[in-house]
């Protein structure tokens, strides 16, 4: 099974989550500036809300993807205030044929100290049992 890991963060907390996503599966966690660009059964996403939506360079980076080339999108994030990205990146990779698995990651995030400490030990640890849960079937 390949096996990639893609994030988008401001803040450092994705990357985080990404980097324990990434050693869970065995591959490295890069940013979303790095191509897909070897054929991936599964492509963990890591992302957030900013203004209320995921931020554009996700939308275009869901968007750049080639439906021959991924599998399916596993999505995962923090978010200080609101909850999950999956539907706004669902509604991304609908558009290019990409099918989104419904299974995702979701911890709160520190964000000018609301949720000071997050994503904490717990939630790096429960971010890489996730993805093992996701290979391992």
């Amino acid at each position: 099974m390949n096996i990639a890991v893609r994030y988008y963060t401001k803040t450092g907390n994705t990357k985080r989550l990404a980097e324990a996503v990434a050693n869970a599966v065995g591959v490295e966690a890069l940013p979303i500036s790095t191509p897909v660009s070897e054929p991936v059964d599964i492509l963990f996403l890591g992302n957030s809300y900013y203004a209320f939506s995921i931020d554009p360079e996700v939308r275009d980076f869901v968007r750049s993807l080639d439906k021959n080339k991924v599998g399916r999108i596993v999505n995962f994030g923090s978010a200080c205030m609101l909850n999950s990205t999956w539907k706004k990146v669902k509604a991304e990779a609908d558009k290019v044929g990409i099918k989104m698995d419904e299974r995702e990651f979701h911890c709160k995030g520190e964000f000018k100290g609301i949720h000071k400490g997050k994503p904490d030990a717990g939630d790096i640890a429960a971010a890489a049992n996730f993805a093992k849960s996701i290979v391992s079937k």
